[in-house]
């Protein structure tokens, strides 16, 4: 789609809406884009001032994540839930190296202030393992974190989704939204194998260029979240 619009403005109205030359968005369903907060909507109106002369929706985070909201989840936010807290039956934290040393220290520091964290905001517990094969966590954690993931609002399970997809951590998604660890350094965390994968054989190029994508995309999300509150 060309760029046909001058004005973008920020439009209230039972939510905050977005318009451009008066006219106001909608998402890919039509349903009008509407957001729950002012700061929510000013970021998105900002992606839509930024547009040049065609609209390139990979430049347009913010937005993409409220359609997601509006169209994908809000429909059904149960299911959506459902599916998010999967992930927490296979954690990305519960698997560990079984070597070298260096990179068992390195998942030991990033990982377990993590799972602590977990430990004592829901008072559950998790099994680890030095293996691909797959270790059952205890049915209190579980249904612990698909209760505090059932009850978030759709634009918080959308916002929650690419933290959770991307780094494959539940407990490390639930973590940013509740201030427990900056975006950042949930995304050293979530992206610590790759990266030592890099370190060790060599910057290939396309696997920089992948992680870097989901880098962006990742804060992204965290920012989206960020703006909600």
């Amino acid at each position: 789609m060309k760029r046909f619009w001058k004005d973008v403005a920020v439009v209230e109205d039972g939510g905050w809406g977005i318009a451009l030359d008066g006219r106001r968005v909608k998402t890919p369903a039509q349903a009008e884009l509407v957001v729950p907060t002012r700061a929510l909507a000013e970021a998105v109106a900002s992606e839509w001032r930024e547009v040049g002369d065609k609209v390139d929706p990979r430049a347009m985070p913010l937005t993409g994540l409220a359609n997601a909201a509006i169209d994908r989840v809000a429909p059904d936010p149960n299911a959506f839930a459902a599916v998010l807290s999967k992930y927490g039956e296979s954690d990305l934290l519960c698997y560990r190296a079984d070597s070298p040393p260096e990179l068992i220290r390195r998942q030991e520091e990033s990982w377990d202030p993590l799972l602590a964290w977990a430990r004592r905001r829901y008072d559950v517990d998790f099994r680890t393992t030095a293996s691909t094969i797959w270790q059952p966590q205890p049915p209190a954690t579980i249904q612990r974190l698909a209760h505090a993931v059932a009850t978030l609002d759709p634009f918080r399970l959308a916002g929650l989704s690419p933290l959770v997809t991307i780094g494959g951590s539940l407990v490390t998604a639930l973590a940013v939204p509740e201030g427990a660890v900056p975006a950042v350094a949930a995304w050293q965390a979530v992206s610590l194998d790759e990266r030592w994968q890099l370190e060790k054989w060599g910057l290939d190029p396309e696997a920089v260029a992948a992680l870097e994508a989901r880098r962006r995309e990742f804060m992204a999300a965290a920012k989206f979240l960020e703006l909600l509150d």
